[in-house]
């Protein structure tokens, strides 16, 4: 899988008004700060295109990439800490989880999870809720660059050890470094095979 061209599209507030044009689309997702978009400017070789934030939570809409005008990346809200009210965690947890229920056009969630620490409950949670709602997901572990290998080793165990509990198997996952640009072709290639079935 190339990636020739890469633009911002739009952002919207509700699944109803998002784009119309039945391309296949990839959401990305995870817990606030997880580098989501570090790893989806990584992807698509641009350094800015997806805004980057040391602050949590800076994604607050349904952002759409278009690639090769074919298809569309979907950078999602992060789910946990974020200043901001209550009120306006719970407006972005619904529009998510509206998104993800019921957009046709949505091939894959590619749920990022932090390679830095073990099993965390707000992931687990949040991957059971997709596994409820029969939201089609993979996992990409992101920052494998910054610990120990036998450390990330342990880390993913842990993770992968306490979902196993709620799973009988368990979905593709990724190694991701967007610093040292590791799992790319992986991810891509990934991609490429699941729109040849689109």
């Amino acid at each position: 899988m190339k990636v020739k061209q890469a633009e911002y599209f739009g952002s919207y507030h509700k699944e109803e008004i998002c784009p119309k044009d039945n391309k296949p689309e990839f959401a990305f997702i995870g817990r606030s700060n997880v580098g989501k978009s570090s790893l989806i400017n990584m992807l698509l070789d641009k350094k800015e295109l997806a805004r980057v934030s040391k602050e949590p939570g800076k994604t607050q809409s349904l952002n759409f990439y278009t690639i090769n005008n074919e298809w569309y990346i979907v950078d999602l809200p992060g789910y946990g800490y974020a200043k901001t009210s209550k009120k306006m965690r719970e407006s972005w947890g619904s529009m998510i989880k509206y998104y993800l229920k019921n957009r046709n056009t949505l091939v894959t969630a590619f749920v990022l999870i932090d390679s830095r620490h073990t099993s965390q409950s707000i992931d687990r949670e949040f991957l059971q809720w997709c596994g409820e709602n029969g939201v089609p997901f993979n996992i990409i572990y992101t920052k494998t660059d910054k610990t120990k290998e036998l450390e990330l080793k342990k880390n993913i165990e842990s993770i992968e050890n306490e979902l196993l509990k709620s799973w009988e198997e368990l979905p593709t996952r990724f190694l991701s470094s967007a610093d040292e640009r590791i799992g790319k072709e992986e991810i891509l290639s990934f991609i490429g095979d699941l729109l040849k079935k689109f």
